[in-house]
């Protein structure tokens, strides 16, 4: 083989070389391109996924809220309802007391003597509804002093409008206390509510209460 052969045969043999590394290198840059392009493909799912993720639970929160803002509701106009239901049949209760005299004045006999004892003063009079008036004037003197020794306790001349129990006020009207059965309702109020609330309403599993 002459020079020039030896020549042309060498730039063949480096222009193989160089075609080669040009293949590799190509081959290597692709590689690097499709494993970039998987990872930010990867990538962009995952970013999806945990946006569609959070997206779905906080969809679910707004749902159990308002799920829980439905039930609380229907829970406290459930409770309101048996409130009102045991304030309703208290009138009727109060009736069928009455029917049982001796029941009933031992009742009012405690009222008394609470009331009584709660006013420092000597002297009070006591004011009731026109039914138990006419049930309590006979037998005033003996009923009062049973409730209480060391006060004098006057009835009111003319009756009042309550439902049962009994007012009491000073003389001169600056203290008074209501021992009627509305005005202790009233003050007993909450306590039914919890009363119901324990007894007559379900616990919820998530803890809630009405």
């Amino acid at each position: 083989m002459n020079q020039v052969e030896a020549l042309e045969q060498a730039i063949l043999d480096r222009a193989k070389e160089m075609a080669a590394e040009c293949k590799l290198r190509a081959e290597h840059g692709r590689a690097n391109i499709l494993r970039e392009a998987s990872d930010r493909l990867q990538l962009r799912e995952e970013k999806e996924t945990l946006l569609a993720k959070a997206q779905a639970e906080r969809a679910y929160r707004r749902r159990v809220q308002a799920d829980e803002l439905k039930l609380q509701s229907r829970m406290d106009h459930l409770r309101w309802n048996l409130v009102q239901t045991v304030l309703q049949r208290i009138p009727e209760r109060i009736q069928a007391l009455r029917q049982e005299e001796p029941l009933y004045l031992e009742l009012m006999g405690r009222l008394l003597a609470r009331g009584a004892a709660m006013i420092e003063h000597d002297e009070l009079i006591v004011e009731v509804n026109e039914e138990d008036h006419r049930l309590l004037q006979p037998i005033w003197e003996t009923f009062s002093h049973n409730a209480t020794a060391d006060k004098q306790l006057r009835l009111a001349s003319e009756p009042i409008r309550i439902q049962g129990g009994l007012r009491l006020h000073t003389p001169n009207n600056r203290i008074r206390l209501d021992q009627s059965f509305e005005g202790r309702l009233e003050r007993l109020q909450r306590k039914i509510y919890q009363v119901i609330e324990e007894n007559l309403l379900p616990q919820t599993s998530s803890g809630l209460r009405p």
